[in-house]
């Protein structure tokens, strides 16, 4: 039976995602980091909570994020990185600059890649890293 809770990919395999692809899967790889973070941080909770996880995933705020972890990243996840931010989606958010929104859909596209090639500690990492000064 295939584990879709946790899959590894091959090289090649992911070599055949697109970039928006793997964006797709970091999308919601982040999206349940932050709301883990913030229910064990104790931040919100109910409508509060939905609030918080919405500024958290905006474009501006993952765009701030992978300005601080690229400097950090090895050559592989550069390239990861750099792949999705050259992706050309069909549509901005109109909350967002073209900028911002190609650093989100990096920075997605990494957490995509770091999850579906079985790197959950490296993922987790980058992540507290992010929300090292958020309290």
């Amino acid at each position: 039976m295939e584990n879709y809770f946790s899959p590894v990919l091959s090289g090649e395999t992911l070599q055949g995602l697109s970039s928006l692809g793997l964006a797709h899967m970091g999308d919601a790889v982040y999206e349940l980091l932050v709301r883990s973070w913030l229910c064990v941080h104790g931040k919100a909770t109910g409508h509060g909570l939905h609030e918080a996880a919405i500024r958290l995933v905006r474009a501006e705020a993952q765009a701030v994020g992978a300005e601080r972890v690229r400097p950090l990243l090895t050559e592989e996840e550069l390239a990861v990185f750099r792949r999705g931010r050259n992706a050309r989606p069909h549509t901005v958010p109109a909350h967002a600059s073209r900028a911002q929104y190609g650093g989100a859909t990096a920075l997605e596209a990494l957490f995509g890649w770091l999850y579906l090639t079985g790197q959950h500690e490296r993922a987790n990492e980058l992540f507290c890293l992010i929300m090292e000064d958020i309290t």
